[in-house]
């Protein structure tokens, strides 16, 4: 690849819009579900997954689920979009821990940190 094509893509990642929120992820065959918040609900589904596959996960009830099923048997779904363009960090981690007791309580879910 040409060196100006990895800066133009390298430029682009920077430069991409993070869409913080809360997020489910959803085990088929027992129902269970744990939710969790983030500061980019695009790339939560890759790093959730990989920590599971790893076997590295701190949920060791959703670890425990996922060797008994399968990554086939999980769901990531965002549940809630958060906009945070006139929010300060303090405001945003309030409104993400506000939102995510909801639907907590919402979905009768755990926490997607163990």
């Amino acid at each position: 690849m040409e060196k100006a094509r990895k800066r133009e893509i390298v430029q682009q990642y920077k430069e991409r819009k993070s869409a913080p929120g809360i997020f489910a992820v959803r085990c088929k065959p027992t129902d269970d579900v744990w939710v969790g918040v983030t500061r980019d609900l695009e790339s939560q589904r890759n790093g959730t997954f990989f920590m599971l596959r790893q076997g590295s996960h701190t949920n060791k009830k959703m670890l425990a689920a996922w060797n008994a099923h399968g990554e086939d048997a999980f769901a990531y779904e965002p549940l809630e979009e958060i906009d945070a363009k006139d929010l300060t960090p303090y405001l945003l981690n309030a409104a993400l821990k506000e939102r995510e007791l909801h639907w907590r309580k919402e979905l009768n879910a755990g926490n997607v940190i163990g």
